[in-house]
């Protein structure tokens, strides 16, 4: 039965303030990662990394799809972006005029801060909480809609990132199985239910109406596909270059994913070369 329309939620919704009833559903789905997570099978080993993959076939099947998507429209598109932009390669002078590209990730960046700062309120971080809304509230107005920067560049507030994955993740809840999502690419099934419970907990999507809030998120959207431009070489090396990008991509997602969330070892550097492994080297 699906979590909205559960008697208990429409219950337990029904005492709660207004405020907090957007709240209700991400419990009910917070139980349900935790529930998968826990009947997920017994991880493997991977060149010393724990490699917890048991939809592998139908994984796999997905990564053709967006290798193929990525190949077709998305690489294409992004390239074209980035010819545009300046060279982004060397440390961005404040003082400099930014890029049309620049201005679509930053404004895109600007409106995922509300709901980073909720949260960093679920996970007793309000001091990240308060960081985030300050940086929203300067680029929204001085920064004229978050196109521009000053938070950073005049008042060295820079962005706490965080997502609903991690908050599961501070909660106790287990990673759980890896999965390839279509559009979306690498996740766990702790951080897809982290991708669902974001939009429903999103301030901006409960403020807006539908042709503002579809604004809001067209143009975060534009804002990753920004980021697929920026980070073009490394992505078409890893999906191109790869004996198994498949495998290369999970690797590198996960090891990645879990520094970021402090679920790996202290000494370890995603971005240290000799910390990339190849799973096909002898």
């Amino acid at each position: 039965m699906p979590a909205h329309h559960n008697p208990c939620t429409k219950w337990l919704g029904k005492l709660l303030p207004p405020i907090f009833r957007p709240l209700v559903p991400v419990a009910a789905l917070a139980l349900t990662a935790l529930v998968a997570a826990g009947c997920a099978s017994a991880p493997v080993q991977q060149d010393g990394i724990t490699i917890n993959d048991p939809y592998e076939a139908q994984n796999r099947r997905v990564h053709a799809f967006n290798k193929g998507l990525d190949a077709r429209v998305i690489g294409p598109v992004a390239n074209r972006l980035k010819g545009s932009d300046e060279d982004d390669s060397a440390p961005r002078d404040p003082d400099a005029p930014i890029g049309p590209l620049q201005m679509v990730i930053n404004a895109g960046r600007n409106l995922s801060l509300p709901v980073k700062s909720v949260n960093g309120l679920l996970q007793g971080k309000p001091r990240d909480a308060g960081a985030n809304l300050a940086r929203f509230a300067v680029n929204s107005t001085v920064g004229l809609g978050g196109i521009f920067d000053p938070a950073t560049d005049s008042f060295g507030l820079t962005e706490r990132n965080t997502d609903f994955g991690q908050t599961l993740a501070v909660w106790g809840v287990p990673e759980g199985a890896y999965l390839e999502l279509p559009l979306l690419g690498p996740s766990t099934q702790r951080d897809a239910v982290g991708q669902v419970a974001d939009l429903l907990i999103d301030p901006l999507y409960h403020l807006l109406d539908g042709p503002e809030a579809g604004a809001v998120f067209g143009l975060r959207v534009a804002s990753k596909a920004g980021d697929r431009a920026r980070f073009g070489d490394t992505v078409d090396g890893i999906l191109q270059g790869s004996a198994d990008s498949y495998a290369q991509t999970r690797l590198i997602w996960l090891m990645n994913r879990r520094f970021d969330l402090g679920e790996t070892r202290d000494d370890y550097d995603p971005y240290d070369d000799a910390e990339v492994m190849d799973p096909y080297q002898d």
